[in-house]
């Protein structure tokens, strides 16, 4: 990072504790119109960030304020979603009707879906019946596929319109619809032919036809395409954009860029949560200390579950413990060794899953890469320790030995099984992020501890 760029972040961050400072004068004063005229002049984005550092009550009030702006649907739709719950809970059924209304439709459902059933219900009953059935259209999609993120104020025109009419029809209806850069064509009931860039459209003739310049191999997806696949589409294309279709081939929406960027930081958050063992709660750090001790004391079990076995196992070996003392000095590094390097390899697997550079395909030949990668590391810190053992430790004169195999047989096995559990996970679709948490560096753990002390009862005759 160059210094232009920290003094950017530093700038940045000074920015918003100023703002913050300032809304929270403005709220102590009971400075209302003040406070108002602030919030329309700020990025709903820069309000969502406010709010996560202000107290219940000054969320509230503060909140009353901002109900009174036309922004208030964007900042709901920036909100974190246990402070948007909180909050919109003493709102009118009325007002939230005429809010969602007017909110872009796939963040309209999206709040339609956080909050309660009952009060979902009861905004519905209050809004127009057009409206009412474009929600209830976009809310039978499940949250997390196409359907579910896809938004329907999408520009698309026919087939068979001329250039000149295409850009009559743009200038006229571009304002309510999302991502007019990109403009579906159609043909018959609106089955999905092509699509045209603006650039194009203004660069061609007004007497030709757009099916004459539209580009007919357009990417598209389902309704039911989960969203990693959509993120994963948009990232490899590197589109604004991405249309969605329904079994008919019908074009139903747009997924833009803006939700994927979402997409992506969501299901990263979710796969280093679970990878650290903390759940996969994305909102985890606005729990309260109750809330967030009860989310993680489940994944730390497995731990508590490992140290138990790793316990037994140890004990079992007392005897071969008070032959040899030693023993016990290695036993830290020996398990240490073999949970960073699985760590490691089911980090890098995940990630290359999530990122779609894994091939599950060639499952095999990835298990055996990291293999590969689990021998020489484990040769090369075997043969350190076991050297350094050996001029450490006199007696017994086999402990560099013993110490070495162990790391080696330790740090290959951890590789292969750190890499061979989001493997198979992968291959029964269950969540691989959750084998790089607790669930592989006990399983290591354990692994470990045994194998040390059956290398040291083969070597030492114990």
């Amino acid at each position: 990072m160059t210094a232009e760029d920290k003094s950017k972040k530093e700038l940045i961050g000074n920015e918003g504790a100023v703002l913050l400072d300032m809304v929270r004068r403005l709220h102590r004063r009971n400075a209302s119109e003040h406070l108002k005229k602030l919030v329309k002049k700020t990025h709903p984005a820069d309000i969502a960030w406010i709010f996560r550092h202000l107290g219940e009550v000054e969320r509230k009030n503060i909140f009353s304020v901002v109900a009174q702006t036309d922004i208030i649907g964007d900042v709901l739709s920036e909100l974190d979603q246990s402070i948007m719950i909180d909050l919109v809970e003493d709102l009118s059924a009325q007002y939230m009707a005429d809010i969602v209304t007017n909110m872009a439709s796939d963040d309209a459902v999206d709040l339609l879906e956080a909050i309660s059933e009952e009060m979902a219900d009861e905004i519905r009953r209050h809004m127009e019946k057009k409206d009412r059935e474009e929600m209830d259209e976009l809310m039978q999609y499940h949250p997390q596929s196409a359907g579910g993120l896809m938004s329907t104020d999408f520009m698309s025109l026919d087939e068979d319109l001329s250039v000149g009419d295409a850009i009559s029809l743009v200038q006229k209806r571009s304002e309510e619809k999302e991502m007019v850069f990109y403009l579906y064509i159609t043909h018959g009931e609106n089955k999905l032919s092509g699509v045209v860039s603006l650039r194009e459209l203004l660069m061609n003739p007004p007497q030709r036809q757009l099916k004459n310049i539209m580009n007919d191999r357009v990417v598209s997806v389902t309704t039911d395409t989960d969203q990693e696949e959509v993120a994963h589409v948009v990232s490899q294309y590197d589109f604004l954009a991405v249309p969605v279709v329904d079994s008919s081939y019908s074009l139903v929406g747009i997924v833009t860029v803006d939700d994927i960027i979402d997409v992506i930081r969501e299901e990263a958050t979710e796969d280093f949560l679970q990878m650290a063992g903390a759940g996969k709660d994305r909102e985890i750090l606005l729990k309260s200390t109750r809330e967030n001790a009860l989310l993680r004391a489940p994944w730390l079990f497995a731990s508590w579950l490992g140290g138990i076995m790793a316990m037994i196992i140890i004990g079992g070996f007392k005897e071969e413990l008070t032959k040899v003392l030693a023993l016990a000095s290695f036993i830290p590094i020996v398990m240490g060794m073999g949970g960073n390097i699985a760590t490691q390899s089911s980090t890098i697997i995940v990630r290359g899953i999530a990122t779609g550079r894994i091939n599950m395909n060639e499952f095999i030949k990835v298990i055996f890469k990291e293999m590969r990668v689990g021998l020489i590391l484990g040769i090369m810190y075997g043969l350190f320790l076991g050297i350094i053992t050996y001029f450490t430790h006199a007696e017994p004169p086999l402990l560099g030995l013993v110490v070495g195999v162990s790391i080696f047989v330790c740090m290959l096995m951890s590789a292969t099984v750190g890499a061979f559990i989001p493997l198979i996970l992968k291959r029964f679709d269950i969540d691989a992020a959750i084998a790089t948490g607790p669930f592989v560096t006990t399983s290591i753990d354990i692994i470990g501890v045994f194998v040390y002390f059956w290398v040291a009862k083969l070597f030492l005759g114990l």
